[in-house]
């Protein structure tokens, strides 16, 4: 029994922020009935390659990209532009707990699956619509995605190298961040939801946009500029409010320094021989450091390139100073850290009987999250979900 055992949820989204959200709940008990079109499915199907292999090695048509979001859930084919098919999407509405979507503005209600037709035949539903700007405001009705929401939320201006530096200019993050923290945010509110309707025993509705999510996550950023008043700008690696902060080249790369107090840096510039600078008034706190970066950090970076990468690592751990590779990806995976907390999980798929997936990382003690379904294939349980509501129908 998952910590959210019990709890249903029909899900509407595609791509990305809202199937995230889905695929945590079911991660922890939740049964997800994830509503797709028929011969077509999510989008995200086709967003390859890579695609995942079969028993064989050979390549199938579930791509990656959907096999990262969609575990634990049940795919069900249903043409929601029909009478049949909003009348079961109604029926199924009526048995659940929650409802994510992530139609344009007023697009649900064109097939009476908007907040208000559900509540009122399920009065505990709790409904989340995910768009790019909102429900209401001047942009509304327009489009949003990740790509597009990084840059006029303003998580863009602060990413990429400074200007004047080699490769300057504004960069999105590696990954569809937005999208990720909007299916999380979903998340949190919707078991928010779920603790009050104990209380009130009625749902509500939850209307979440990726600019708003932007400019949440913006964090100590945004907090720089409303209460300093300066506008933050890009300063690639290195961090606006800590020194030192950043990447460092050396004799055979780079590596990571990340000096989180001033003790910490007293023992980082010991282990790089430059024991006085952690006495000199300039450097000897950190705000003092962020006043003076651009004397000390050429200091630094000297220095750094005496010796190579692991060679420095290991003298950093020994001294108690926070330092790290830049691992590529499939070093992630190997990393014994990485391995130790079972990061890498293998769920039983149809084509393939040991599909290798990313584990969630949330660690409960007695509820632990649970890997029962692979990502399913387009319509896999269309039949069972749909015989269930007939069995209702005729009262069996």
């Amino acid at each position: 029994m998952g910590a959210l055992s019990g709890l249903k949820v029909l899900d509407l989204s595609r791509v990305l922020a809202g199937p995230w959200a889905s695929q945590c709940l079911a991660d922890f008990g939740a049964e997800v009935i994830k509503v797709e079109r028929p011969q077509s499915g999510d989008d995200t199907r086709r967003w390859g390659p890579p695609y995942m292999a079969d028993n064989h090695g050979d390549p199938t048509q579930e791509s990656a990209y959907f096999a990262s979001t969609n575990r634990g859930k049940k795919s069900v084919c249903i043409d929601m532009h029909s009478d049949q098919g909003q009348q079961q999407l109604k029926a199924l509405a009526t048995d659940a707990d929650i409802v994510i979507e992530n139609f344009k503005v007023g697009g649900a209600a064109k097939y009476g699956l908007d907040y208000q037709s559900l509540a009122a035949i399920n009065p505990r539903i709790i409904y989340c619509s995910i768009t790019g700007f909102g429900q209401d405001g001047p942009m509304a009705s327009r489009p949003g995605y990740d790509f597009l929401v990084q840059a006029m939320g303003g998580l863009m201006s602060v990413t990429g190298a400074a200007d004047g530096e080699a490769g300057a200019g504004p960069q999105k993050v590696g990954v569809a961040l937005t999208d990720i923290m909007t299916g999380l945010y979903a998340t949190i509110g919707i078991l928010a939801a779920v603790n009050e309707r104990h209380q009130s025993g009625l749902g509500q509705y939850i209307d979440l946009a990726l600019l708003d999510v932007t400019a949440a996550t913006l964090a100590n950023q945004a907090s720089n500029f409303l209460l300093g008043g300066k506008t933050p700008t890009r300063l690639g690696n290195a961090h606006p409010n800590i020194v030192p902060y950043q990447s460092f080249v050396v004799a055979d790369g780079h590596c990571i320094v990340a000096v989180g107090n001033d003790s910490q840096f007293q023992r980082y510039v010991e282990v790089l021989g430059l024991a006085e600078l952690a006495e000199d008034a300039d450097y000897a706190s950190n705000e003092q450091r962020v006043l003076n970066r651009d004397a000390l950090v050429p200091l630094l970076q000297r220095r750094m390139l005496d010796k190579g990468r692991d060679q420095w690592l290991a003298e950093f751990a020994a001294a108690g100073v926070p330092a790290g590779p830049i691992n590529t990806i499939d070093e992630v995976f190997e990393h014994p850290q990485i391995i130790a907390r079972q990061m890498k999980i293998d769920v039983a798929h149809p084509l393939n009987d040991s599909l290798t997936l990313v584990a969630n990382p949330i660690k409960m003690s007695r509820t632990p999250a649970e890997y029962v379904l692979p990502p399913p294939m387009l319509g896999q349980h269309t039949e069972q979900v749909l015989a269930m509501l007939c069995s209702v129908d005729d009262g069996r």
